[in-house]
């Protein structure tokens, strides 16, 4: 008989989690929490959560299966409605400065004073006193490191990096429950944390000019071809050993400036699907890609 495909892994079903945070970092770890089985509600200001305005499409995706409502938290009535929901949630999901929390009452001893079994992850952009400081993914990739010239990175790796802590940070405060049933736990993800994680490689040198995946080693680099780019992850010996005899080049020493000028003229003579063809015969990673 056909069996029934087994479950996916849930880890954290029967997980309640709700949100005040806005923009892009918590709705993402909110987004992966929905993926991992929770059940996900977020709290929003009359005025809506900016991504609503400038990018609906990605609010959609943001928010699906989340149970969205509107509350004014600085009323009595957001209040109560707030406190009547957070009597039966796990985990408490927020951006604000410290200083927001405190406002609203939301600052961790009083939340653990009045529900001391939920657990709070705040998502901040740097840790402790740094907490009130303003910043954007921008301003954290700089200080990791990150922004090499005057062009934009090309995603927001510190907003994506600390929505990956954050739902890693309920994963802990789930384990936390577990070991100590009825006391929750206060853990903050900082963004520029995470930025520094991101930067790693490149802090060790891996991704500098004179590294091998920066841009040293003549077979992991992108490369002009006759109709386009191609990039190319020929680092093992014997992805470049197929790779420069494909091209005809004799040298194999792939950090040699004349290795890779030569495998350079080469490409550029090879269409995309001279090099698509190419990789498939002789099983060597690349991609190509149009300009």
């Amino acid at each position: 008989m056909p069996t029934s495909p087994a479950p996916a892994f849930a880890p954290l079903a029967g997980v309640r989690v709700l949100s005040l945070a806005l923009n892009l970092p918590g709705p993402a770890a909110l987004l992966r929490c929905r993926a991992m089985g929770a059940s996900c509600v977020k709290f929003e200001p009359p005025t809506g959560d900016p991504m609503g305005h400038y990018n609906k499409a990605a609010y959609a995706a943001l928010h699906e299966g989340v149970d969205v409502r509107t509350a004014d938290l600085k009323t009595e009535a957001g209040q109560e409605e707030l406190h009547r929901t957070l009597e039966e949630t796990d985990v408490l999901l927020t951006s604000f400065r410290p200083s927001a929390l405190d406002k609203l009452g939301l600052g961790w001893a009083a939340l653990h004073a009045r529900h001391p079994a939920l657990s709070q992850v705040a998502i901040v952009g740097a840790p402790g006193a740094r907490a009130e400081e303003p910043g954007h993914d921008l301003t954290y990739l700089a200080e990791s490191g990150l922004v090499t010239g005057t062009e934009l990175p090309p995603t927001l790796y510190a907003d994506m990096g600390g929505a990956v802590l954050a739902s890693e940070a309920v994963l802990k405060a789930l384990l936390h429950a577990r070991a100590a049933p009825g006391t929750g736990a206060y853990l903050e993800v900082a963004l520029n944390a995470a930025a520094d994680w991101l930067a790693l490689p490149r802090t060790w040198g891996l991704t500098r000019p004179t590294g091998a995946v920066g841009g040293a080693h003549a077979g992991y680099r992108v490369y002009p071809c006759a109709d386009g780019r191609v990039a190319v992850a020929a680092l093992e010996p014997h992805f470049a050993a197929r790779l420069c005899e494909a091209a005809g080049v004799a040298s194999r020493d792939m950090l040699a400036p004349g290795t890779r000028e030569a495998l350079a003229a080469w490409l550029r003579t090879r269409t995309r699907a001279e090099l698509e063809a190419m990789a498939d015969e002789r099983d060597v990673p690349l991609l190509t890609l149009a300009d």
